[in-house]
């Protein structure tokens, strides 16, 4: 009943949520095309913010609608727990948090939570510096980009960003799927039990926090852009942008992964519930699958670590335009260091072009 209930607001659901981007494109292509100012461009920003709350509402809608599946499908893994289980020993499954492995479970279905949504954050984060990269490096190799005698290759970045996003996917989705198996054949069904129920509890949490808070942090920009706290070029402005650069993988990609990561790990501990149950006895095979499981996760973090190691930034662009602004952002300040970093790159960069000359 409760899931029919939400059913009723999907039209409203779907409304607000569409709105958010719609807003956040308009805003984003008035300031590229620098064609709208005064009274449009303040309006647009508050249609803008106004978009941010409207979605971090119904993110939180869709994580209560995930708990409800999840809720559904406990029933069924408790069912199919009780099935397996013959004669008399149909009747003990439970959840008593007072036996060690039990409460262990539990812990470890919270701290999932947080493993996964660092993965998510770290994903976007390598992503995003590949893409810097490789600006940086088209400014150096076509200088025209930056007096606009060039046009950027823009399907580089496109291309960069794509695949970044399939390959980022693996670790959390093996973790996902993998984490419950580990725990079911390690610990036993009744651990399993209590790690979806940790799980459901903090992923709730942690999806409506991370919504929530990237949300607060995108707006808390565009009120110091409009001039409040010292504006734009002020201390409190770098303070917003880095708070939005970490609240955009919040609100955006870590918040709403949390919603198919509570079902998918219900989902894979439900196929599972009867061959945890059916092979309790046999050691050797639940320790090499809960081994094998831990193995593959723990290898697919380091190998995700490592190529956030290998990327390294390249030779700084020499060619670049030092205070050059696009026509959306003219009049901006730019930062003072920034500046002199530049200039002093581009000074390094032409003393072995001399030399060799001479």
């Amino acid at each position: 009943m409760a899931g029919i209930g939400l059913l009723t607001t999907v039209g409203v659901i779907v409304s607000m949520d569409s709105f958010g981007p719609v807003t956040d494109n308009a805003q984003g292509i008035a300031e590229m095309s620098g064609d709208v100012e005064g009274d449009a461009a303040q309006a647009l920003t508050t249609l803008d913010a106004i978009g941010n709350t409207t979605k971090a509402i119904t993110k939180g809608i869709a994580i209560a609608t995930a708990v409800l599946a999840a809720t559904a499908l406990f029933g069924s893994f408790r069912t199919s727990v009780e099935s397996a289980l013959s004669g008399k020993a149909a009747g003990t499954f439970n959840l008593d948090v007072a036996k060690p492995n039990v409460l262990v479970g539990v812990i470890i279905g919270a701290s999932i939570v947080f493993l996964f949504s660092s993965l998510l954050i770290s994903a976007v984060g390598r992503a995003a510096q590949r893409v810097v990269l490789e600006v940086r490096n088209q400014f150096r190799t076509h200088p025209g980009i930056m007096d606009y005698t060039e046009k950027p290759d823009y399907s580089r970045v496109v291309d960069i960003v794509t695949k970044d996003s399939l390959r980022e996917l693996v670790t959390p989705g093996l973790l996902a799927v993998l984490a419950p198996i580990a725990v079911g054949f390690a610990l036993g069904y009744q651990p399993l039990g209590s790690y979806l129920a940790g799980a459901i509890a903090v992923g709730v949490l942690m999806a409506v926090f991370l919504a929530n808070s990237g949300g607060a942090w995108d707006n808390a920009k565009k009120l110091v852009e409009d001039g409040n706290h010292g504006g734009k070029g002020s201390e409190a402005h770098a303070a917003t942008v880095v708070g939005d650069t970490v609240g955009d993988p919040f609100k955006d990609t870590a918040g709403p992964a949390i919603n198919p990561l509570i079902k998918v790990m219900n989902l894979v501990s439900l196929l599972i519930a009867t061959s945890v149950v059916k092979y309790s006895g046999n050691t050797g095979l639940r320790v090499g699958v809960a081994v094998g499981a831990v193995i593959i996760i723990v290898a697919a973090i380091v190998i995700s670590k490592r190529r956030s190691a290998g990327m390294g930034e390249q030779t700084p662009a020499g060619t670049e335009v030092t205070g050059a602004v696009s026509p959306a952002v003219e009049g901006a300040t730019p930062a003072p260091d920034a500046s002199e970093v530049a200039a002093a790159e581009e000074t390094a960069d032409r003393e072995p072009a001399a030399k060799h000359t001479e």
